[in-house]
């Protein structure tokens, strides 16, 4: 389980986090949501160590990760989808797919066929390169390379962004897969309430920094109005 507790987190003088609170379950989809600029990003980058935080704890089962570097959580199993997709538009798909070996043991570097079955239009393109496939192409193999990781925690921040209906659909089916497995904690960071709701076990609304919401999906349900009145402008 990931626990986050009471972090703050600065950029200058300027106070990002507010006593953020977040945990996430293996085998279940915690979804993050708010606004743009409210600090949905500012905790992703908290929780992978991209940045440090003032106060407060991070914890994975039990392990203080506060003050592990980038690479050494990532050792430990997670892995992030950013916003952007932020592939190599260079490199073919199989390149960037094989950038996800970084943290992996020697033995542990090959590409999972599995990650085919989840999206079979990145074997038919394994020598294409990146830079040449549409948004919705490029959003499947970043998280193809997230899943080549073996990740035990999962961060995809805003994975249906600028995304065609159809491909979000084959993401969503994909998100609820990995979760029903077992295998690792998901935190989705999302400002499409639907999409959200349809795959969220438990959520968080952020606004300014701070944590005013949190629930499970029969609250998201229940209280539908008053979680949309935070993500609108």
């Amino acid at each position: 389980m990931l626990s986050v507790s009471n972090i703050d987190l600065y950029y200058g003088a300027s106070h990002a986090l507010r006593s953020v609170n977040l945990h996430a379950e293996v085998g279940q989809v915690t979804c993050v949501l708010g606004r743009n600029g409210v600090g949905k990003t500012s905790l992703m980058r908290a929780i992978l160590g991209l940045k440090a935080v003032k106060t407060g704890s991070i914890a994975w089962n039990g392990e203080d990760m506060t003050r592990l570097p980038v690479h050494e959580r990532a050792r430990r199993g997670f892995a992030i989808v950013p916003q952007g997709r932020e592939i190599f538009p260079r490199l073919s798909v199989l390149e960037n797919l094989q950038t996800g070996f970084a943290p992996l043991a020697r033995r542990d570097r090959n590409i999972p066929e599995e990650i085919f079955d989840l999206f079979p239009v990145l074997k038919s393109m394994l020598n294409r390169r990146g830079g040449d496939l549409s948004g919705g192409q490029q959003q499947q193999l970043a998280i193809g390379r997230a899943l080549v990781t073996r990740p035990k925690l999962l961060v995809l921040d805003e994975p249906t962004e600028g995304i065609q209906p159809s491909i979000i659909k084959d993401i969503e089916r994909v998100i609820r897969l990995l979760a029903d497995r077992g295998t690792m904690a998901i935190v989705l960071v999302e400002q499409y309430f639907d999409f959200a709701r349809r795959l969220a076990d438990n959520f968080i609304v952020m606004d300014r920094g701070e944590v005013v919401l949190a629930g499970d999906r029969a609250y998201m349900d229940d209280g539908e109005a008053e979680v949309r009145k935070f993500l609108t402008v």
